[in-house]
């Protein structure tokens, strides 16, 4: 009984957790925008990878040398 109990509940956080949605056709051009991009100001994505790359010496920094203390 208990395992059919935790089987059932965890189906139900599948279920319920999964976050998948259907996409309509005509919904498409508006996910397809430019401002939806994360890669549309080059500064910004450039500064970000360099904090990130700075802060964690084990990420890479998109080949840029250098280690975690942030010299290059």
């Amino acid at each position: 009984m208990k395992t059919k109990l935790i089987l059932l509940a965890s189906f139900g956080v599948l279920l319920l957790g999964s976050g998948c949605a259907n996409v309509k056709p005509w919904q498409r051009s508006t996910l397809a925008d430019y401002s939806m991009r994360t890669d549309r100001d080059l500064l910004s994505v450039a500064l970000a990878e360099h904090m990130w790359f700075s802060r964690e010496a084990a990420s890479g920094g998109r080949g840029v040398g250098g280690g975690g203390c942030g010299c290059n």
